[in-house]
């Protein structure tokens, strides 16, 4: 299976972190930041991917430092997981309706980290969630999984719809991208013959 784990500690959060990209969707995520443990819950189900995470960080702050952490320990987990990249389908695309919210996202696992992330958001908060860390959790996580990620919400107007949207997009094309292509199973999906972040 390609699995991995990940623990990350600085002096404004402790991390562990594991992922099993050939996984049924089964997560156990206790963040101290209820709106991402949703987030990232529907992302393990939706991707098939298997999560255990569990974070203390310093929300008596705010949410960012633990958000953004949580973001680079699961990209580093997935760039581990994925290993070599040999057989993976690597490109993938959807349009992610959530009611009256539509957003498309387009993912290659290049090597080459880069996020465009055109989505707004019609107002500062989700419950006590800054909308604002949804695109530093984007950022976070791309660099460090090595990914060129699109993410561009076309409309929408209720900012949980709005967010739901951007992380399902995400999920349904790690799904895909990450899915080994039997006819390609022994190949690194590249002319240069390497993947590597």
């Amino acid at each position: 299976m390609r699995s991995a784990s990940v623990s990350r500690t600085t002096g404004e959060t402790r991390i562990e972190l594991s992922v099993n990209l050939d996984g049924t969707g089964v997560t156990d995520i206790a963040t101290g930041v209820g709106f991402l443990d949703h987030m990232l819950t529907l992302l393990g189900r939706h991707a098939l991917i298997d999560l255990t995470i569990r974070a203390e960080g310093d929300t008596y702050v705010d949410d960012h430092h633990t958000v953004e952490d949580i973001g680079i320990a699961l990209g580093k987990a997935v760039a581990e997981a994925l290993g070599d990249k040999r057989g993976i389908t690597r490109y993938a695309d959807v349009h992610m309706p959530m009611d009256e919210t539509l957003t498309r996202v387009a993912l290659d696992i290049s090597g080459r980290p880069f996020l465009v992330f055109r989505t707004e958001f019609t107002g500062p908060k989700i419950g006590t969630f800054d909308t604002e860390l949804v695109r530093e959790w984007f950022q976070a996580f791309a660099i460090n999984a090595g990914l060129t990620l699109h993410v561009d919400t076309l409309y929408g107007l209720n900012n949980h719809h709005i967010a739901e949207s951007c992380f399902k997009g995400l999920a349904r094309v790690l799904r895909t991208a990450v899915a080994i292509d039997p006819r390609t199973r022994d190949q690194v999906p590249s002319t240069k013959g390497t993947l590597s972040v």
